[in-house]
């Protein structure tokens, strides 16, 4: 793998990165816009920005678990998999976000792989008479731009009659499997991304396979023509690695809005994170660490940031019982006395009747629950732990 990596945004080209005696550097093109910024926290200057590991924003999208096994076992005969490579293959094809990454040996790579594209009704209708899920990360694996531990994979949308190769406006899926080590995972988060939806946070859309296996996402980084928007995890804006993304707290996510968004979004955005970290004390999801909180925006000179919609909202209790909150929530973890620290967390956030936003949510959960029958009783053991973890707010709230 070459050790020099071409970066681009959707304004055009920022610079290269190297390896140089083991440390990683960014450095600009001297023609470089201001709005080629790569990150908020890596505004265009001469300097070079040096790090030992990969600067954040370049880890943000590296695959993890799942996927990286995939990956190894793919290219292990041919290529040294290291994090050059990773962020080569994460960076080429659609990653997420606004920045892309690129060399000439994985753009050979992705040349001679056929990305046709899939068609939502048919992952949809998929009957498990095949492992369907399997298929699509045989096919899409060296499409590797999205991060988590979780099995996932980022697929073309299939929208037009004759196949398309690659190209960098597409409609993706993020399609998700919790595979035999979690079962019911899809309807978890189903169910859990309902409540969000019916509770009235933005997420964006998101569908259940007819046979409950897989939880099928669009990409909400893409507007209406399917041009990148900025998009920066918690982790990379707090200049963090990947593996950081259980430290700091939730009011360290609420100071990083109030850094980054203007004026005009700090309140809407401290709203919606106030109640997202709510529902996922309501639901029980010990999982809502520094990646899963995002920050959307047009480019680094336009000062429009805004927190991203909600996204892996799952309950983790049913998999792991003593599970405890991912971040320091006013000065404690515990899913279980989660509820003062919650009203604690209403004041750092600017809201003033946070016991109106629980007893939302739990009436959104109730309806929810109560026009899901089926898939309550395919996964009775997802809804009793989510029940478990709410009636403490049930009690207190209801």
């Amino acid at each position: 793998m070459t050790t020099v990596l071409q970066v681009a945004t959707s304004e055009g080209g920022s610079g290269k990165i190297l390896t140089s005696a083991g440390d990683y550097l960014f450095r600009y093109h001297e023609d470089a816009k201001a709005q080629a910024a790569i990150s908020l926290l890596m505004p265009v200057r001469l300097d070079e920005y040096c790090h030992r590991e990969l600067h954040p924003i370049f880890q943000m999208n590296l695959p993890e678990g799942y996927v990286l096994e995939q990956l190894r076992n793919r290219l292990a005969k041919v290529a040294n998999v290291d994090p050059m490579l990773l962020l080569a293959l994460s960076g080429s094809s659609s990653p997420i976000g606004r920045v892309a990454v690129s060399s000439p040996e994985v753009d050979a790579l992705l040349a001679r792989q056929q990305f046709p594209g899939e068609k939502l009704a048919e992952i949809l209708a998929w009957d498990g008479a095949e492992d369907i899920f399997v298929g699509l990360v045989d096919r899409y694996i060296l499409r590797a731009g999205i991060s988590g531990v979780q099995p996932k994979v980022l697929v073309p949308e299939h929208q037009d009659a004759a196949p398309q190769r690659f190209t960098s406006k597409t409609s993706d899926l993020i399609i998700k499997s919790g595979r035999d080590e979690f079962p019911g995972l899809a309807i978890n988060e189903f169910l859990c991304m309902s409540v969000a939806k019916q509770a009235g946070i933005a997420v964006p859309e998101f569908y259940l396979s007819d046979n409950a296996k897989l939880f099928v996402m669009r990409r909400f980084d893409r507007d209406e023509q399917l041009n990148p928007i900025g998009f920066e995890d918690m982790a990379a804006l707090m200049g963090l690695a990947a593996e950081q993304k259980y430290s700091k707290s939730y009011s360290a996510i609420a100071k990083a809005i109030r850094l980054y968004c203007p004026s005009e979004h700090v309140q809407g955005s401290l709203a919606q994170l106030f109640a997202m970290v709510t529902l996922s004390c309501i639901v029980g999801n010990g999982d809502a660490h520094l990646k899963n909180f995002g920050l959307l925006y047009s480019d680094p000179t336009q000062r429009d940031a805004r927190l991203a919609p909600a996204y892996d909202i799952v309950n983790t209790t049913a998999y792991i019982p003593e599970d405890v909150l991912a971040l320091d929530l006013a000065g404690n973890k515990s899913l279980l006395t989660s509820r003062q620290g919650l009203l604690d967390f209403a004041k750092v956030c600017d809201v003033a009747h946070p016991e109106d936003v629980i007893r939302e949510q739990l009436s959104a959960l109730e309806r929810v629950l109560a026009r899901s029958t089926e898939l309550c009783e395919r996964a009775p053991h997802v809804v009793a732990a989510i029940r478990h973890s709410a009636s403490p707010f049930i009690r207190t709230f209801g």
